[in-house]
């Protein structure tokens, strides 16, 4: 890893407890940059206190007092924000005539309508610098899956937002990208990855015969708010293992487990 590579940037990253957004923090700070890392789990964010260039913010994301919290944080303790990666997500699948509205609503919140509060509360810092922003998305935002229809919404919107954002605020010279992960081992699959037959099923669809590491994704995520990814923008990146190349209609040749 280039250690220099973020040296002197500041980011901004949603969901840092674990996972996804764990290890997309870590990562800015191997390459030299500070962190403000953004997640409900207040215990789960200790990890930050050994890092002297990190900086915790607990609290819902839904909340436009907590985005407004994590920008003064960036500016207070650092000075900027360069990159922000808006990672928090939430689950949900059920029966279309039966799944409860309130959890439907507090699906679309956490998975959508916070991504435009982060963007809105980040976006004076992000202009002065022409700062970057990359948005965890999922492939359930550009396929269908059975009973999850609720994530499938939400998350469907987070890619024509970024989409549709990217667009305007080029003239910024901010750009905008998504990662869309596959089946992923973090704390929000760790339940499924449990059942034998679900763990399976999903690996038996993915060309690359395993599941994807966080790590994996965080790289990803890290080249799309770095200098090297200056020219990409409004990219929706499927980090999948292959899952979204294939129709579906076949399984693809199985790899050992």
């Amino acid at each position: 890893m280039d250690t220099e590579r973020f040296a002197g940037k500041v980011g901004v990253v949603t969901g840092a407890a674990s996972g996804i957004g764990r290890a997309t923090a870590e990562q800015f700070l191997a390459a030299g940059g500070s962190v403000v890392a953004v997640d409900l789990d207040a215990d789960k964010l200790a990890w930050t206190d050994s890092h002297d260039r990190a900086v915790a913010i607990s609290g819902d994301i839904t909340s436009q007092e907590i985005n407004a919290a994590m920008v003064q944080a960036a500016t207070g303790q650092f000075g900027s924000i360069d990159a922000l990666v808006l990672n928090a997500g939430l689950p949900g699948s059920g029966d279309v005539g039966e799944f409860p509205l309130e959890q439907f609503d507090r699906i679309i919140d956490v998975n959508l309508r916070a991504v435009l509060l982060g963007i809105r509360a980040a976006l004076p810092e992000l202009k002065k610098n022409r700062g970057a922003i990359a948005v965890t998305a999922s492939v359930s935002g550009i396929r269908g899956d059975t009973m999850m229809w609720p994530y499938n919404a939400a998350k469907g919107g987070v890619v024509n937002l970024v989409r549709a954002v990217s667009i305007d605020l080029a003239q910024h010279g901010i750009r905008v990208n998504a990662v869309c992960p596959g089946p992923i081992k973090t704390g929000m699959t760790a339940a499924i990855n449990e059942i034998d037959e679900i763990r399976e099923g999903l690996r038996s669809h993915i060309p690359l015969g395993r599941w994807g590491e966080a790590k994996e994704v965080a790289s990803v995520i890290n080249f799309l708010v770095s200098d090297e990814a200056s020219f990409v923008n409004g990219a929706v990146i499927p980090v999948d293992g292959g899952v979204t190349a294939n129709t579906g209609q076949f399984l693809p040749p199985q790899v050992p487990g």
